[in-house]
């Protein structure tokens, strides 16, 4: 049985910006680990290494395209819940690394 996609990606996580409401964080009573955000401003969070010209989420583990996951998946922040995979954000993501796009229909 092969991996999940998902599971050998990570190119969504070190290809875009990840800002959320301040109360996800745990710090504000939510789940996202505080250590791992950035302060935007008194409203937003942002996942650390998420704003830098080469992104990379700092809760990103393995490396993209060979064997990547979160290392929060369960704590992430609604941005992350709400990525479709087989989308067309994650196919763009996918092409900055070297990655084919998935097919089309594809479902999880």
């Amino acid at each position: 049985m092969s991996l999940h996609p998902c599971l050998t990606c990570g190119a969504c996580c070190a290809s875009f910006r990840v800002d959320f409401s301040v109360h996800e964080s745990e710090d504000a009573g939510g789940c996202v680990p505080a250590g791992l955000t950035v302060e935007v401003n008194d409203r937003l969070r942002r996942m650390r290494g998420t704003d830098h010209a080469a992104p990379r989420c700092a809760a990103l583990t393995g490396r993209v395209g060979t064997r990547a996951a979160c290392g929060i998946y369960e704590w992430r922040p609604s941005p992350c819940r709400e990525f479709e995979a087989g989308s067309e954000a994650c196919g763009r993501a996918r092409r900055r690394h070297g990655l084919d796009a998935l097919a089309d229909g594809f479902v999880l």
